[in-house]
């Protein structure tokens, strides 16, 4: 029995999340019915995180074993011919009995986009947050550093474990772009519940001038613990790579 890593692209508007659920459609179930379809026979993959309702993917880890007698671009071309249009498999291949996509991985990377406009753009929004007062950039790249270290986040989302660490390690943080197209990407060792959703949330709210910048100070270094209550919308924010210790010295991670 073969052990295999996959690399999916997803949009996850129609998803009810990754992660299989007894109702609503989701990432896990779609994946799992496709390589039924091709003769799998077990009962669940692994995946490299629990991504929400409407959040995509372009870099979300997934692997299972397979008594595949084929070669793993046929494996690929199988899977593709059976998932769903929103589902894709970006590539396919043979890895250890030990690779697990998620307690294997050193790192996750997130994007989150934005726009601002005061009228609604329906082409845009299916994958981008539209924000209204327009935010200042400048304070956007202030706020954004800030987060960059090791720092206790509890106040921006919760452990997936109840009782679990709050503390997360962040390697890059950064807003790049125009007012009419920003992101902002972030990449850390792991991740809370809703941490990067509430992170972007926190800093537009900077922007726009309704906070000071040296409030996610007091948020990052105990002052404030109560949970930011503000959520940017699932639309905007893309899983886009797991990073696992092979990449460790691939300088564009900023990993050491």
């Amino acid at each position: 029995m073969a052990h295999y890593k996959v690399i999916l692209a997803y949009d996850g508007t129609d998803f009810q999340g990754f992660q299989r659920q007894v109702k609503g459609r989701t990432v896990q179930a779609s994946v799992e019915a496709a390589l039924r379809s091709i003769g799998w026979q077990n009962s669940t993959i692994l995946g490299a995180g629990r991504t929400d309702t409407g959040v995509h993917a372009s870099g979300q880890v997934i692997a299972f074993e397979f008594g595949w007698n084929h070669s793993t671009v046929e494996l690929q071309d199988a899977l593709n011919a059976n998932l769903p249009d929103d589902i894709a498999a970006q590539s396919v291949e043979l890895t250890s009995n030990e690779f697990h996509p998620r307690f294997s991985a050193t790192a996750r990377q997130y994007r989150y986009r934005l726009f601002c406009d005061n009228v609604r753009q329906p082409l845009r929004e299916r994958y981008a947050w539209r924000v209204w007062p327009a935010v200042s950039i400048e304070l956007l790249h202030e706020t954004a550093a800030y987060l960059i270290g090791r720092h206790d986040f509890s106040a921006f989302g919760s452990a997936p474990q109840p009782g679990g660490s709050t503390i997360r390690e962040i390697f890059t943080s950064t807003w790049q772009g125009a007012k009419q197209d920003l992101v902002f990407e972030i990449l850390g060792n792991a991740f809370l519940y809703h941490m990067v959703r509430r992170l972007v949330s926190f800093q537009v709210e900077i922007g726009q001038g309704k906070r000071n910048p040296d409030e996610i100070k007091s948020c990052l270094d105990g002052k404030e613990r109560e949970l930011v209550q503000g959520l940017a919308p699932a639309q905007g924010l893309i899983l886009t790579e797991v990073v696992y210790p092979h990449q460790a010295d691939d300088t564009t991670l900023n990993l050491k």
